[in-house]
């Protein structure tokens, strides 16, 4: 083998993935030729290896960022996140058949350690979880990925050992929400970032609450714990759009035969959540959904509403 060749290997930047999954090809160059960013750690450390150099110089030794110009860190792996999601103007997708995009999408964020995951929640724009959404369409097209899920207690399945898990939210745009107590209606705007605890009960049964953020922790707080209950749904009802699991809030009044310590006991719901509200959940990578919001009304006229936008969910990291 020789160097020069090794070298020019490396300039071109041809894909290092397996063929089966592509990523996008610049405009009037070769097909071969990758157009997301590509970090030079790995190409360093297989020329350095090759020139036969002191040592070997381990891509995996150095950073997980890139310090720019400006002193800005761009961290490499969340970037091909946000860089698959919103590709630069000049670029163009491959055949859609020849690849599946939720299964690309799936390898770049678990590629990203696990501790690293919830700076996705500061990266991914909100206009972007929309565009999450529709790639994590793809997932069903392929029963092997349709089965994997972004959590082991965020399912209907469960699992026994894990009894508590904390997630991260951000909605791609903050709406306007009507909110009744026994003051009356309120105009709330429903806040861009909020957090929810899902735990499983002694029953089997797999339940969660809305437990935190600047408007919504105050209001569950005050008037209900916001309680839902986490159950099998195969598509959003409203749109027949395929989804993995729905967070049904109800009346509130579950029965919840045990809950995390100091967490306060089911109390009725306040409207909206009282009035039928579903989040639709889709499962993109380790750790991570995306989900939509609906509000589908007791009554039979009523026509089902979105309550809020797209939500991008993002398990919360703990150390134990």
């Amino acid at each position: 083998m020789k160097i020069g060749a090794v070298r020019e290997y490396w300039i071109v930047r041809t894909p290092v993935t397996p063929p089966a999954i592509h990523g996008l090809v610049r405009r009037n160059e070769k097909p071969q030729q990758l157009g997301f960013r590509h970090s030079n750690r790995l190409s360093r450390g297989v020329v350095m290896a090759v020139q036969g150099g002191r040592g070997y110089g381990s891509p995996w030794d150095e950073k997980p960022y890139e310090t720019l110009p400006t002193g800005k860190k761009v961290y490499v792996d969340e970037s091909d996140v946000v860089t698959f999601l919103d590709p630069p103007k000049e670029l163009i997708p491959l055949d859609p058949s020849s690849y599946n995009p939720a299964a690309y999408l799936w390898k770049k964020i678990e590629d990203i350690p696990e501790e690293r995951r919830h700076r996705l929640l500061q990266f991914i724009e909100p206009r972007l979880i929309s565009r999450a959404w529709e790639i994590a369409g793809a997932r069903y097209e392929n029963p092997k990925l349709a089965k994997m899920t972004a959590s082991k207690l965020f399912s209907t399945g469960g699992d026994a050992e894990i009894s508590l898990e904390y997630f991260n939210c951000r909605t791609s745009n903050a709406s306007k929400i009507f909110f009744s107590n026994y003051l009356g209606p309120l105009i709330i705007s429903w806040i861009k970032s909020f957090k929810m605890a899902v735990f499983s009960s002694n029953n089997g049964q797999i339940y969660g609450r809305i437990c935190g953020g600047p408007i919504v922790s105050t209001l569950a707080n005050a008037f209900s714990p916001l309680y839902f209950e986490v159950i099998e749904a195969m598509e959003v009802m409203a749109t027949e759009e395929p989804c993995d699991i729905a967070c049904r809030f109800g009346a509130g009044l579950l029965a919840i035969e045990d809950y995390p310590q100091g967490f306060p006991r089911p109390a009725k719901h306040p409207y909206p959540f009282n009035d039928s509200v579903v989040i639709y959940i889709r499962h993109i990578g380790p750790g991570v959904c995306v989900g939509q919001a609906w509000q589908e009304g007791k009554e039979l006229q009523q026509v089902p509403q979105r309550l809020c936008s797209d939500i991008l969910i993002v398990k919360q990291y703990n150390l134990n």
